[in-house]
């Protein structure tokens, strides 16, 4: 009897310590989780991005569909959020606009994201190349995004490869500033240190060490570069320098929309409505993950 008690008890133990294991190991999940905000904003970008890959499914109508017999038609049953003024279904041109729109944001933040990080790093780990570096990349800074982007895209020209080189150039100093910032905090550390009397190289020291320790910050403002492209590629089409007036985009559907505003309110409202949303909740989700990797916060 003795001995199958001990047995129960050490089974429930054994199934505390299988619940509990991933929080105890992964403490900042579990902040992440017990954040409800932050929670549903990672589950609506689940689903516009699930939208934007399965939007030829997905859609009731062809989006480059002219139909002027339908034109500037309000919110029907055969067409949930009216049409433009050429006839086109402006519910599918949302949910087609936002594969344009988040591809443009992910990849412009994937590509600065892997710049910006190696610039910061060598900039930040390597004294002597620090100034040229830094004050090419505040050069950059100097100029307000949205004009740097307009006067990158007049010289190249409109076109989404365009918009996407404009928007990494923008976006690469601002993270390359943080992750140097992390790395002179970091390489001055003991662990550093004690990897470099071992003769460890400096490759592996910067990939090993200094780089995992300023992850959390720029996967934070990560999430933050993704919803600033986002925008900047509506304000770009919506000034006519982004994208192929054609393709549809939030920013196009919006400059569309603009002429049109008295007569056909939803051509502007529903692209706007979308947008805002996606951007609001990156900007949502962004708090929670800077929350939730932040010991600090976590201690709070």
């Amino acid at each position: 009897m003795v001995q199958v008690a001990s047995l129960d008890l050490r089974g429930a133990a054994d199934a505390r310590r299988g619940a509990g294991g991933w929080a105890r190991r992964w403490p900042w999940a579990r902040s992440l989780v017990a954040n409800p905000v932050t929670v549903l904003s990672a589950l609506f970008l689940m689903l516009t991005v699930l939208a934007a890959v399965f939007a030829p499914l997905l859609t009731p109508h062809d989006p480059t569909f002219l139909d002027p017999a339908v034109r500037l038609q309000g919110p029907s049953a055969d067409h949930p959020l009216g049409t433009d003024d050429r006839g086109r279904d402006v519910l599918s041109r949302i949910v087609h606009g936002g594969r344009v729109s988040l591809l443009i944001g992910i990849s412009v933040t994937a590509a600065a994201a892997a710049l910006g990080a190696t610039l910061g790093l060598l900039s930040g780990y390597y004294a002597r190349i620090d100034t040229p570096i830094m004050r090419t990349l505040d050069g950059l800074m100097a100029f307000p995004s949205i004009l740097l982007a307009i006067a990158i895209m007049a010289s190249l020209g409109p076109s989404t490869f365009n918009v996407f080189v404009a928007l990494v150039v923008v976006y690469t100093p601002t993270i390359a500033r943080l992750v140097r910032s992390t790395t002179l905090v970091t390489k001055q550390q003991a662990f550093v240190e004690s990897a470099r009397s071992i003769g460890m190289v400096d490759r592996a020291i910067l990939l090993r060490y200094v780089f995992p320790n300023g992850l959390s910050p720029l996967i934070v403002q990560c999430t933050f570069v993704v919803a600033f492209a986002i925008i900047s590629e509506a304000s770009l089409s919506f000034l006519g320098a982004g994208v192929d007036p054609e393709t549809p985009t939030w920013g196009n559907m919006l400059r569309d929309g603009q002429r049109v505003l008295q007569r056909a309110w939803w051509l502007s409202v529903f692209p706007g409505v979308a947008l805002v949303l996606t951007v609001l909740t990156l900007n949502l989700l962004g708090d929670g993950l800077r929350d939730a990797l932040d010991p600090r916060a976590r201690r709070r």
